[in-house]
């Protein structure tokens, strides 16, 4: 069986300890995406690139001919896959941010349902202001995404009562089409967007697509924003149609003067859903995993683009 070794950067120091055993050959160092590199990266073999780093990296990508894979921290590869070379595989982190992203959808949209951004506006202005809000119990809840961060997220909200509609590209038992989605989208009450970033779903969730979700709807986004056409989810939400709860944009960041920004019915986080205490001990597991994969010559975990 063909072995490799050689030097790999990791992007966090206290990486080190959740690597677990290091196999003989196999030389770690840390680079975190800025300043000076830690030493000649020409003969580096395996990058675990910096989390939430934009691929304009292509400068270290260029000086890395010797490269062999980038391991990413992050579940979505859109913006890696095409400045990696085709020499070099592509893998991302798929199941790291399964829980935290799953709780941030339970979490945006209870905080939703019950007006809480209302409450704490309140609470800064010391003003007494009581108003019904809505439940999760009995709601209507489609699922765009019925990979593992879906299904995570369908389990919690059954919790609390929902019905759970899942849709994904294609059908399957339990799962509705995509192109279902005229049908459905005016028979629930939320509609929670977790798909990744393609050619095909870049701007899914358009005026079309909003204007068939009923009066009241919400919409949930921890996709990533180019998902959504921001300028119809404005109209939509300014309006006071519909309600909405984003973690992710597009522009993004936000611009501060964005309308979105001042709109009660918009529940705004600057892209959290994972970023919770654990999270760079279960990436760096999953990258000491890959690294003794890596080092025995075996397939890798979570293969986007499959290149030397």
């Amino acid at each position: 069986m063909r072995t490799e070794s050689g030097k790999i950067w990791i992007a966090h120091e206290e990486g080190r300890e959740y690597l677990g055993a290091i196999p003989d050959g196999v030389e770690i160092e840390v680079y975190d995406g800025r300043g000076e590199y830690p030493s000649d990266p020409s003969d580096v073999v395996f990058w675990v690139a910096p989390y939430m780093a934009l691929a304009d990296s292509t400068q270290t990508l260029a000086a890395m001919p010797a490269l062999k894979v980038v391991q990413l921290l992050s579940a979505g590869a859109e913006v890696w896959e095409p400045v990696v070379p085709a020499t070099v595989t592509l893998a991302d982190a798929k199941g790291v941010h399964t829980v935290a992203t799953a709780e941030w959808v339970l979490t945006a949209v209870l905080a939703s349902l019950r007006d809480f951004p209302h409450y704490a506006r309140a609470q800064s202005a010391r003003i007494w202001d009581r108003r019904e809000g809505s439940t999760l119990y009995g709601a209507r809840v489609l699922i765009l995404g019925a990979g593992a961060i879906g299904e995570a997220v369908a389990v919690r909200a059954e919790a609390f009562g929902a019905r759970i509609t899942r849709v994904a590209r294609t059908a399957r038992e339990g799962v509705h089409a995509i192109d279902e989605l005229p049908g459905l989208l005016p028979e629930h009450d939320i509609v929670v967007v977790i798909v990744p970033l393609t050619e095909a779903t870049t701007g899914l969730v358009d005026a079309k697509f909003l204007a068939a979700m009923p009066d009241g709807a919400l919409l949930v986004n921890v996709a990533r924003g180019k998902v959504v056409d921001t300028a119809a989810l404005l109209a939509e939400t300014s309006s006071g149609r519909l309600n909405a709860a984003l973690d992710v944009f597009d522009p993004e960041p936000l611009p501060a003067g964005h309308g979105l920004w001042g709109l009660p019915n918009v529940l705004i986080t600057p892209h959290v859903g994972g970023n919770v205490p654990g999270i760079e001990e279960r990436g760096y597991t999953l990258v000491g995993e890959q690294i003794r994969r890596f080092a025995a010559g075996e397939p890798l975990e979570n293969v986007v683009v499959n290149g030397y």
